[in-house]
């Protein structure tokens, strides 16, 4: 595996409950796989996790192995050569990553490297006539020329993996689609593994492979994404496709998910979307549900769905 995190928890000073809370993932090399969830569910942390990016005071458990390198293990130059070769990040804003007053070729390449190698980096990621490009600065070109100038920049040193972080959300459908076939090449070509974190449902299940669903900083539910989307298990699954439009689907109301999304200092004895579920028994709010398996390979955190799953448990939380 490119990724792989086992049973992450990360605690953070003055939180009542862990930023993340036993979460467990993988990446294959060539493989696109989703995460989704709603605003501080934990999905930016879990991805920065592999590059070591933790928050300042944090304490960890678990592991984090990034082509068989336990990050979390990594110090001072060792982290910066994993940072700088082994694994890159793609954000959502491409004009927060460049500085406004440097050329499109400064950021590609340091001082006193080739800037032919800043040209062919702009001409793997599709921008028009690199030549002229590289001695451009970011106000001349548009939002998805830039996102191509940063998944280059990214590119530079050849990671096996790539970590998009809402890469496309700020973008026209038109340049969306444009910069995903373009990551989807690079997958082709390169073997390159990539984890993309968006909020967009119905993008992850028409490009991802497989899917994560976070919650309140763990994973509820993980499937291939046709699974996932043609029939949800997890309750804040189904909440999520319920209160996605969908096109052509005029009779459908949208039904948002009641509540709030629970905070740092809210603290749960059992399942944490117990307070918003609409199909929660006694037993959710005092009893934390281990991952079950699914006869289609997939898993699930519900006690609910659990106890109709043949050969299945949940744990109860110790208090």
């Amino acid at each position: 595996m490119l990724l792989e995190i086992e049973n992450l928890t990360l605690r953070v000073p003055g939180a009542a409950r862990p930023l993340l809370d036993s979460v467990s993932l993988t990446v294959g090399p060539g493989e696109v796989v989703g995460l989704v969830g709603e605003s501080g569910s934990g999905k930016s942390t879990t991805a920065k996790a592999a590059l070591g990016l933790l928050p300042a005071g944090s304490v960890t458990s678990g592991s984090v192995h990034v082509n068989g390198t336990e990050v979390l293990a990594l110090t001072g130059e060792a982290l910066r050569t994993h940072r700088a070769r082994t694994v890159a990040m793609v954000h959502q804003d491409p004009r927060a990553a460049l500085n406004p007053v440097r050329r499109i070729g400064d950021f590609l390449v340091e001082r006193g490297a080739s800037r032919e190698r800043a040209v062919e980096l702009l001409d793997t990621v599709g921008l028009s006539d690199p030549e002229h490009r590289v001695r451009q600065r970011p106000h001349e070109l548009s939002g998805g020329m830039l996102q191509r100038v940063v998944i280059a920049g990214a590119l530079a040193a050849e990671p096996g993996l790539l970590l998009a972080d809402e890469a496309t959300s700020a973008l026209d459908v038109t340049t969306q689609a444009e910069i995903l076939a373009l990551l989807r090449r690079l997958r082709a070509t390169r073997d390159l593994g990539l984890l993309f974190i968006t909020h967009d449902l119905h993008l992850a299940a028409a490009y991802c492979d497989r899917v994560y669903v976070m919650y309140a900083g763990r994973v509820v539910e993980q499937r291939a994404a046709k699974a996932l989307f043609d029939a949800p298990a997890h309750p804040y699954t189904r909440g999520l496709l319920a209160c996605s439009p969908t096109l052509g689907d005029t009779a459908h109301t949208l039904r948002p998910i009641p509540g709030r999304p629970p905070s740092l200092s809210d603290t749960f004895p059992g399942c944490p979307f117990v307070a918003r579920c609409g199909e929660s028994e006694d037993a959710c709010g005092t009893w934390t549900p281990e991952q079950s398996d699914l006869d289609d390979g997939g898993t699930v955190a519900c006690a609910v769905v659990a106890a109709k799953v043949p050969g299945t448990h949940v744990t109860e939380v110790s208090e």
